[in-house]
């Protein structure tokens, strides 16, 4: 052996004595020979060492990892959702102005699109001459109301005095035709029987004198007393006669004007009726005043109406956004319900992610949320708003359903909605992807 191969099985002792085959090569010096020796019994040790650190670095790396994930939930399937307002026209016709285009940003009440005005102020025009119209029938009847009433109140009030003139018309021919037809045909009757009393004995006494006066026995002039006497007696028999045919005519004529006071009294009666009956006109012409009333209000109605047709004419933003997806064009007919453009309201927009079923058994409304915005590429703070009531497979268009048997359990998702905080440098588009983290505790 070289000296080179004296000093390495040396240095190696007995029991590592090499043969032949290990020995170490000529070409380095005596320095190198030693390490190189010394190589095989450290390199175990190295490898158990960095086994241990690995270890360590791993179930330190779990440990920390654990500690960072306990309390927090994540998913990147979330996006920005917001108020989409589709504006649509509420009458038809052509557009005669478009004064927007996409992706302007707009006000509230900014005019977007005008609709040919003309048929609707045509039918404003008309319902302003209606209301015109019927506040002239409204004065007319307003007028009607106290002439009528003035008119059937002097009717009601003459109809009344004719009435009380009637009734003390036939008081007083009623009291006539029984004085008539009691006291004075009495009296007549009994001034008749008298008369005749008288006429029979006057008679009588120039039938006893004719005698007398045959034989000579009383003078000429006693008998023509006697004569005269009888005829003076048989005058005033007729004379009472007379009379009492004349109380007899009387009293027919006072029973003539007795039923005459009766149906001026009938006629009188049916004035006041009639007059009575005419004051109900007063409530016919106060209810005329008020259907015309009712009518100029309805008129105002229908005015009120023909202007808020005209107001559609020109559409205006509802709220503060930006166009998008306008469809709309000068000449085009577009009718109501069909929709022009879309407005969004990038101020008012949230996020709405979709967590697994199994990491919401901890989360609340109000815990605070970190938002990794793809776009910006950095994040955001917000919080939880809501929950939603039901998985999004539930709420779609078609629900699936277990109807053949063929179940596969599937873990479901349930949208969270995510408020931002605070968005002052940035805007949120709805649609945008972000990545969302729930912080539970």
């Amino acid at each position: 052996m070289s000296d080179k191969e004296l000093r390495a099985q040396a240095a190696l002792g007995p029991v590592h004595a090499r043969t032949s085959e290990d020995r170490i090569p000529d070409f380095m010096d005596d320095a190198a020979g030693p390490e190189l020796v010394a190589t095989p019994r450290r390199a175990p040790r190295l490898k158990h060492y960095a086994l241990l650190a690995l270890l360590a670095v791993a179930v330190g790396g779990g440990i920390s990892t654990y500690l960072h994930l306990r309390d927090r939930v994540s998913t990147d399937d979330a996006q920005v959702d917001g108020h989409v307002t589709a504006v649509s026209p509420k009458i038809s016709g052509n557009v005669s102005a478009v004064l927007v285009n996409d992706n302007q940003r707009v006000k509230a009440g900014q005019v977007l699109v005008r609709i040919d005005p003309r048929d609707f102020q045509a039918q404003v025009d008309l319902a302003s001459a209606a209301v015109l119209q019927a506040q002239s029938q409204l004065q007319s009847a307003r007028v009607v109301v106290p002439w009528t009433n003035q008119t059937t109140q002097s009717g009601t009030a003459a109809a009344s005095a004719g009435l009380s003139d009637a009734q003390a018309e036939l008081q007083r021919a009623r009291a006539s035709y029984e004085q008539a037809s009691g006291a004075d045909l009495a009296y007549g009757q009994a001034n008749i029987r008298a008369r005749q009393a008288d006429d029979d004995r006057a008679q009588a006494d120039l039938a006893r004198v004719k005698p007398l006066v045959d034989k000579q026995e009383i003078s000429k002039l006693q008998y023509d007393a006697y004569a005269a006497a009888a005829r003076i007696a048989d005058s005033e028999l007729q004379a009472a006669r007379e009379k009492l045919a004349s109380a007899q005519k009387e009293a027919d004529i006072r029973k003539a004007q007795l039923a005459a006071a009766e149906s001026g009294l009938g006629q009188a009666k049916a004035e006041m009726e009639t007059s009575v009956a005419n004051r109900k006109q007063v409530d016919i012409r106060a209810a005329d005043a008020h259907g015309a009333s009712a009518a100029v209000e309805a008129a105002r109605a229908r005015l009120d109406a023909a202007k808020l047709q005209l107001s559609y004419a020109t559409i205006v933003s509802p709220i503060d956004g930006v166009v998008t997806r306008k469809s709309v064009e000068v000449g085009q007919f577009v009718s109501p319900g069909q929709e022009l453009l879309t407005i969004i309201p990038l101020k008012d927009t949230w996020i709405i992610a979709n967590f697994k079923e199994t990491q919401l058994a901890n989360v609340r409304p109000g815990q605070r949320a970190e938002i990794q915005v793809d776009m910006y590429g950095h994040s955001v703070t917000g919080h939880v708003d809501s929950i939603a009531g039901a998985t999004g497979a539930r709420m779609s268009l078609l629900p699936p359903e277990n109807a053949t048997g063929n179940f596969v359990k599937v873990v479901q998702r349930i949208p969270v909605k995510i408020l931002v905080d605070r968005r002052e440098d940035f805007i949120l588009r709805p649609g945008m992807n972000v990545d969302v983290t729930i912080f539970t505790r």
